[in-house]
């Protein structure tokens, strides 16, 4: 999987603002105090360095983290070229009540990874480099999870025994919850490893719910994957 995410074109390096994750998720920053949030995949986000002044602690965790930030930035700027030319191109595909446009979208794509840049080089404790679906982080480690734009996005190139496995993991390091988000894939439908990946996590104790979310840039897009009943579970 590391190996793959180095390759933008497979998994593109491009992030969301600490508002977009509030709509994404459902949450707001009353939600976040006192509690230790994982942000995972973090990608170029910039969610942690935001969160960071509101929780106990704010931890992203991604395995393109660990380059220079002169690196990262490059990058970044390529991911966010890439991205608005293919929107430019059928901006049909998408709703636009969010941003409006394709390029207002790339001035949130570009503030989320110049945000995220700063926090990177002051703060990279924050940051650890590691790859699903094997965190090296305790079970009950954080309070909440989120997870959002790799699984179930990605289902054309991440199989069903991966989201499964992944899915476990998050909930092991999560001791209230774990939020997903979107359950669509690339081709905007909802994704089919959705409901048998949901079965198993319902099989091993877990309770799962999708919980609408103020949030629409994919059609029909507008769901987050809500985890709960993670305490003292061990991913087994």
């Amino acid at each position: 999987m590391s190996r793959e995410f180095e390759v933008d074109e497979d998994y593109r390096f491009i992030g969301r603002t600490f508002a977009e994750y509030g709509r994404m998720f459902g949450i707001e920053r009353g939600d976040l105090a006192d509690r230790v949030i994982l942000d995972c995949p973090g990608g170029p986000g910039s969610f942690t360095a935001v969160a960071a002044r509101l929780t106990r602690r704010t931890l992203a965790v991604d395995p393109a983290y660990g380059p220079s930030v002169e690196r990262l930035s490059a990058r970044c700027r390529a991911a966010v070229d890439r991205t608005v030319s293919q929107l430019q191109r059928d901006p049909s595909r998408f709703v636009w009540d969010e941003y409006g446009d394709p390029e207002t979208r790339g001035r949130y794509l570009r503030a989320a990874a110049e945000r995220f840049l700063a926090d990177y080089a002051t703060h990279p404790g924050r940051y650890l480099q590691a790859a699903l679906p094997s965190l090296p982080l305790p079970t009950d480690s954080v309070d909440l999870v989120l997870s959002g734009n790799l699984l179930f996005l990605y289902d054309d190139r991440l199989d069903a025994a991966f989201h499964v496995d992944a899915m476990l993991e998050l909930a092991r390091v999560a001791r209230e919850e774990l939020r997903v988000f979107p359950l669509h894939a690339l081709d905007h439908e909802e994704s089919a490893l959705l409901a048998p990946t949901v079965e198993r996590l319902r099989e091993r104790g877990l309770t799962v719910e999708r919980h609408a979310v103020p949030y629409e840039f994919q059609p029909g897009a507008t769901e987050t994957l809500v985890v709960s009943g993670t305490a003292g579970f061990d991913g087994r």
